[in-house]
């Protein structure tokens, strides 16, 4: 009876531990936004800035690499003001819908923040 009772103690306070850690590893919006902005400037430079470069011509490419890393706080602007978050305590939710002028697509993207990394589950095109 005493081993089940220490037992049952020692669980519970692994489990308290584990969550107060999961706690205090859940990423706040600042990180989530820098992710955010690290991820869609690491996209547009990869995959439409060689698209406008065969569209475009070759020359457009460099401008277009540069364009992205000039307009970096712009792009953090616009994360910051079009994104939603759901807090757990243990993790986080957040959801970003980009709406950019014609003929630009809006983009919707979901991501789970927890113990300092982000996981984005889902990324859809309006």
């Amino acid at each position: 009876m005493k081993v089940l009772r220490v037992l049952t103690t020692l669980g519970s306070l692994l489990l308290a531990g584990g969550g107060l850690i999961m706690m205090i590893g859940n990423p706040g919006p600042q990180d989530y936004e820098t992710y955010a902005t690290d991820a869609l400037s690491r996209y547009l430079k990869e995959q439409v800035c060689p698209q406008a470069a065969n569209n475009l011509g070759g020359l457009i490419q460099s401008y277009c690499k540069t364009l992205v890393d000039t307009g970096r706080p712009q792009i953090h602007h616009l994360i910051t003001y079009s994104t939603t978050r759901k807090n757990y305590l243990i993790f986080s939710i957040y959801a970003t819908e980009l709406s950019l002028p014609s003929p630009v697509p809006t983009y919707k993207f979901q991501t789970i923040g927890v113990m300092q990394q982000f996981y984005t589950y889902e990324a859809e095109k309006l």
